[in-house]
Order: structure tokens, then sequence, then C-alpha cells
């Protein structure tokens, strides 16, 4: 089948939307936190500014190839994320990249970056790298095998592996979502979420209330940049994998806000409320009561 070479503009449009939807958005969450802790907050263009000036700098310090490949690796993979789902269902401008498999190669996206970080990471030089490299793979791998199998249980239910059938599937009443033909898979998904997103209770990796180490601050000038920019397309990205699977996709642009913006509240509304676990509570909770579910949603069905 012969590629068709007029999605790429659609599809870096879709990136465009995506990438300031991301920022208001990261501003937004800012603010709410702030407001939870009578605090002012930032604007909302202060992203902007810092991405702006970050890209603008350049940096002649050397820690080695692996090191600066690491925030590519992680851009790359929110970007390929986004690019291989489509973004609004029945649309062909927003359908991107998408084919009849693209859920298994969603699903190595969604890893992908968290591995180049390892490797960027492991190249540092730092002496505390490795505490940074272990919280974040246990915590990912642990957070992700429930969504995994929320997957399996959706792929069985729908018997297909293709994100637009099982947006198509749940069409014609909200009924007919994924949410009320699966709670179960669901459930498992969304606890998975929580982890998946790094915010509090399970930003184990950053772990702001301990010594600023880790990627923010080790990395610098344009390669900061990355993983500004990454910061505003993966969670958005990652979004848009659970809405076209458990929340019936979205029909048009104000649909694919509003859905947006309700899912990601889920995390941030957990985020300003719960105080932040240790890497050992963070594992042995999605042990003890995220995998079960999904194990039991893949079994029912």
């Amino acid at each position: 089948m012969d590629f068709d070479w007029m999605k790429i503009p659609y599809s870096l449009l879709t990136l465009f939307i995506v990438v300031n939807y991301g920022m208001i958005l990261n501003a937004f969450i800012q603010k709410i936190g702030a407001r939870v802790g009578r605090r002012h907050g930032i604007p909302i263009w202060q992203n902007y500014a810092d991405l702006i000036k970050n890209y603008s700098i350049r940096s002649s310090i050397t820690h080695g190839v692996m090191f600066y490949l690491g925030p590519v690796f992680r851009l790359s993979g929110g970007v390929g994320l986004l690019l291989f789902v489509p973004t609004i269902y029945g649309s062909y401008m927003f359908s991107n990249m998408s084919f009849a498999g693209d859920l298994i190669l969603a699903l190595y996206f969604v890893f992908f970056g968290t591995l180049g970080m390892a490797l960027g990471a492991a190249e540092s030089g730092h002496p505390h790298a490795a505490i940074g490299i272990t919280r974040g793979l246990s915590q990912v791998t642990a957070a992700e095998l429930p969504f995994a199998l929320a997957v399996f249980a959706v792929a069985l239910q729908y018997q297909t592996l293709s994100v637009t059938d099982i947006v198509a599937a749940q069409q014609g009443s909200f009924l007919n979502w994924t949410l009320f033909t699966n709670p179960l898979a669901v459930t498992a998904a969304m606890l998975s979420f929580l982890g998946s997103m790094m915010r509090p209770p399970f930003d184990v990796v950053l772990a702001p209330q301990e010594i600023p180490i880790g990627p923010p601050t080790e990395y610098h000038s344009s390669y900061l940049a990355l993983m500004q920019t990454n910061r505003a397309i993966f969670p958005i990205a990652k979004i848009v994998i659970y809405m076209n699977l458990f929340f019936g996709g979205a029909a048009s642009w104000p649909v694919f806000f509003l859905k947006v913006f309700c899912i990601y509240m889920i995390s941030v509304l957990v985020g300003v409320v719960f105080p932040r676990f240790r890497v050992e509570q963070s594992i042995r909770w999605f042990l003890i009561w995220a995998v079960p579910v999904g194990i039991l949603a893949v079994v029912l069905v």
C-alpha cells in the first residue's frame, strides 16, 4: 500500500495543537497545585518563556553521546505515540499515521522514552544516577503491567488491535464506552494511569521533596527544552490512548479538549491530596491493587 504523503502536514498540525494545549494545561495544573498550597502560581505564559529561553541556549559541556540522546529518545516516544494513534475519530485530517495494529506499536512507544532516559542517565557521571534509573524503571514496569493487562482485555473484547476499530465499536451512545462495557479493564488502566503520569503520590523518580537531582537538574539548555516539550506532548498523547480505548474517543476538537482535560484532572486531584509514596510503597500498591484487577478483567473477557 502506498504511503499517503498528505497526512504529513495534517500530522504536524496535530502536533502543533497538542503541544500548545499541553503547555497551557501544564501551566493551569501548576496553578491548581499552587492554589491548594495558598500560593499564586506561575502565569499561563511562563512555560512558553522558559521553553524559548532554553532552546536559545547552547552548552559546551559533554557527557557522552548517549547522555544527549536521552532527551531525543524521550521526545521521540511522545511524538511517536501521538502520531501513530488517531486523534479525532472519523477525520481524515487527524487520523495521523494509524494503521491496523497500531495498538501494539503504541505500547512500545509508551515505554520507549523511559528506556531512552535510563540510558542517558547511565552516562551522566552522577553518582546517584543508578538510584534514579532503578526508581524509574521499577515504577514504570509496575505501573505499565496493569495497563498492558487492560489493553489485552480490550483487544480480546473487541477482537481487534486497531485503535480506530475500537473507537468505532464504542459509538452510538456513551453506554457503549468501554467504561461501561468492561469496567474492570478501565479500573486497572486508570490505576496504572496515576503512576504513569509521574504525579504525586507516584513522583518517586523526580522526588521533589528530596535533594534536587535527576533529569531536570542534570540536563540544561536545548536538551532541557526537549524534555519540556515532551512534558507537554507525552501526557496528552497517553491520554489520547486512554480516551480512545476506554472513553469513546473524540469526534471533534472541542470534545477532545474536554475529555483530555477531565482525564488529566484525575491524576491532578489525586496528586494534590496525597503525599508522595516511597519506591517500595509505590510498587507494592500497583502489585496489590492494580495488577489483580487487570488479571480479573482478562479472565472475565
